[in-house]
Parts: C-alpha cells; sequence; structure tokens
C-alpha cells in the first residue's frame, strides 16, 4: 500500500472505536437507499422538467445513464484484467482494524479492490447532472463523495486511491459520452424512440434504473452461481 493510502486508512481507523458511528457508516454503505435511490430520482426529475432546452437535457440524460453503464463494464473489465488488490479489510498485514469485514466468502473477497465500481458508476451520474444543473451537480457530487465513497474507505472495502481512480474514469466517460459529436450518434435515436412509445420505454426505463440502483447485484450473482456449476 502506497503512503497515501496508507495515510488516510490509518486516519480513518481512528474513529472505529465509536461503535454507534461504525453501525451507521456500515448501513449507509450496505443499503440502496443510499446510494443510488437518491440519484436517480433526480434524474427523472430533471427528465420531467418543462424548462427550456428540453430535448438537449434529455439527450444528456440518456448519454449519463449510458455513461452509467460503460462505467460498470469497463470497472468491471479492469478488475478482472489488472493485477488482482487484495481489500484493505482482507489484508491482515496492513495491521489496521476495521470494525466490520465481510464472510471470507462473501462476493468482496473475490474481487480486484481496483478500481470502484461504485464511484465509477455514481461518480459518472453525478457529473451527468452537474452537466444539466450545476448547482444540483454539485450536491450530487458532494453526496457520492460523503454517502458512497467515504464509507467504502473506512469500512476497508476500498482503498482512496481506487475510489479516485474510479471517479476518474466515471467522469472521463460521462464527459466523453456527453459531447456533442458523440451524444448525437444514439442520444437522439434513443430519444425519438421513447416519445414514439412512451409506454415501453417507461417500462424499460424503470428496469433500467432499479438494475443500476442495485448495480445489477442480484444478475451477478445469479451469473456467478451459474458458472460455478458448470
Amino acid at each position: 500500500m502506497n503512503s497515501f493510502d496508507t495515510s488516510i486508512e490509518t486516519f480513518l481507523t481512528q474513529f472505529n472505536l465509536c461503535t454507534p458511528c461504525n453501525h451507521v457508516v456500515q448501513v449507509i454503505a450496505d443499503m440502496y437507499t443510499f446510494k443510488g435511490l437518491v440519484l436517480i430520482p433526480v434524474l427523472w426529475w430533471i427528465w420531467f422538467q418543462s424548462a427550456e432546452r428540453r430535448q438537449w437535457r434529455r439527450e444528456i440524460l440518456i448519454a449519463t445513464t449510458v455513461s452509467g453503464l460503460l462505467a460498470l463494464f469497463v470497472g468491471r473489465l479492469l478488475a478482472h484484467f489488472l493485477p488482482f488488490r487484495t481489500r484493505p479489510a482482507y489484508s491482515p498485514e496492513l495491521h489496521l482494524h476495521f470494525p466490520f469485514v465481510p464472510a471470507a466468502e462473501s462476493m468482496l473477497s473475490g474481487w480486484s479492490s481496483f478500481p470502484s465500481d461504485h464511484a465509477m458508476l455514481w461518480t459518472s451520474v453525478a457529473v451527468g447532472i452537474f452537466i444539466v444543473s450545476r448547482r444540483i451537480g454539485v450536491l450530487a457530487l458532494l453526496y457520492v463523495a460523503i454517502f458512497i465513497c467515504a464509507p467504502r474507505a473506512y469500512l476497508g472495502f476500498h482503498y482512496p486511491t481506487d475510489l479516485l481512480a474510479g471517479a476518474a474514469i466515471g467522469i472521463a466517460i460521462t464527459c466523453i459520452m456527453t459531447r456533442d459529436f458523440v451524444r448525437r450518434l444514439y442520444a437522439t435515436d434513443v430519444l425519438r424512440w421513447i416519445e414514439r412509445y412512451p409506454g415501453p420505454s417507461a417500462m424499460l426505463g424503470f428496469v433500467l434504473c432499479l438494475e443500476l440502483v442495485t448495480q445489477f447485484d442480484e444478475i451477478r450473482t445469479f451469473a456467478s452461481s451459474v458458472f460455478k456449476h458448470v
């Protein structure tokens, strides 16, 4: 672990003696309510606003959703092909005491710590919100930093550099996918289909947002169980 990660993780573990605080942080890190269930409704709220530049705003939201999906996909690819990095909570050689260590059979133990897919996905979404509304976007970015990223470093699920790298990749993906010349390659046609078929598109949008909130956890769990028995 580099000196940057060491100093931050050592500082955070100083607060582990506060049992109520540990419980609160663990709840925030584990519950979907404190993750995507806060940011996804913001996307829906912006979508149904009747302000000017409605088509541009909706295209940005479509690009933001696509960026989130790409962030998850890229995160899984990087975690698979880059050298495996054990999560801090599973690294006894660090000599750090974390408030909660997931069971050895937990999916976290088998996934590389670098980069953080939570940071990639939700920073990507927050940046999309920022592009549409600077004021709301700043609050969204602060929310991601405080309620999504910080708890995962505090609990030893990720090193700070995992989170920073994930956030940087998420920002880069959204900035690229929302650029005019890139966005128009797909978002305009998708928006036209949504407006032509509001019923099916609303249904698919709901399912897609649900999967983003859960980060496809159940699908990934099912796929993993299938591959183990094949």
